[in-house]
């Protein structure tokens, strides 16, 4: 089996070669690149299982990379670098089609567990078998065997993660399901409670559905609880 091929966007020369190195020695394949206009070259031109991409790079910043990649339907999972204390960044970037984000200074062991969980969460959270080949809601038709969605007739771009998303809930379709069980068989890893990574995902799920925020049809607000699917 062939490594995974990592591609680490960071202008922060000692952190690069840090985060580089560990990634090596846990056996990933990493390309390491300082600027945001040459990363995103490669990232057109060659095929890479995970890109960890920092928010601040000279030539393009970390925002641009992931929001053009996204609309070249680049599709590889994507992990936030940010050092500002706030949440625009994270939430800009996560509404853009990053799949997660972590702040620097950041511990490597958190580090390496994001990536791990993105990588094998790139997969299907499940057989073929638990899912019907196409499922159809509103004006919304989706073919699990090839993942393509479609709204009205007209494709709908997704993330990597929005789709597994949406698988998820089509798993557990009429089910309640908490954010906590989410972030578990989602994004694979336990997350502090007050993380907006879900809602997040969902709102920006909602939106490429046609989905009111405000009197969801399909994906709909448990108080206290999380979400149900009822597509």
């Amino acid at each position: 089996m062939r490594p995974h091929r990592v591609l680490l966007v960071e202008d922060e020369e000692d952190l690069r070669l840090a985060v580089a190195d560990r990634l090596r020695s846990e056996g990933w394949a990493v390309t390491a690149e300082g600027r945001g206009d040459t990363a995103f070259e490669r990232l057109k031109e060659e095929p890479f299982d995970l890109v960890i991409l920092d928010v601040m790079l000279p030539g393009l910043g970390g925002l641009d990379v992931c929001r053009m990649a996204r609309a070249d339907d680049v599709q590889v999972p994507i992990l936030m670098l940010t050092a500002r204390g706030d949440v625009t960044d994270r939430v800009i970037g996560l509404r853009l089609g990053a799949d997660d984000y972590l702040t620097k200074p950041f511990d490597m062991s958190e580090l390496l567990a994001r990536v791990d969980a993105l990588l094998r969460r790139a997969a299907p959270t499940r057989p073929e078998a638990a899912l019907p080949a196409e499922l159809s809601f509103g004006d919304v038709r989706v073919d699990f065997r090839s993942a393509e969605v479609s709204r009205s007739g007209e494709p709908v771009a997704l993330s990597a993660k929005e789709y597994q998303l949406l698988r998820f809930f089509a798993e557990h379709r009429g089910e309640a399901v908490s954010r906590d069980q989410i972030l578990d068989e989602v994004w694979g890893y336990d997350a502090s409670p007050q993380t907006r990574t879900v809602d997040v995902h969902v709102a920006s799920l909602r939106k490429k559905l046609g989905d009111s925020s405000v009197q969801a049809r399909f994906i709909r607000t448990l108080r206290g609880i999380g979400y149900r699917f009822v597509g």
